[in-house]
């Protein structure tokens, strides 16, 4: 995930909410390889981090 920028936000954070930021990118990023490293198609990685995305994208709006 090093070729990823980040987007800061308009205050600043904390280092509890920097670090949590780290660690969250971090592991997805390590579950990412181990899909791809068990043969998981690229395809089905998406769909599953998108699932996710909008179930979570739902729980904040609603």
């Amino acid at each position: 995930m090093s070729k990823v920028t980040r987007l800061h936000h308009a205050l600043p954070l904390s280092p509890a909410i920097n670090q949590a930021v780290t660690e969250l990118d971090s592991a997805i990023a390590k579950a990412i390889d181990a899909a791809k490293a068990a043969g998981l198609p690229q395809g089905l990685v998406v769909s599953l981090l998108h699932g996710h995305a909008l179930t979570q994208t739902n729980i904040m709006v609603s």
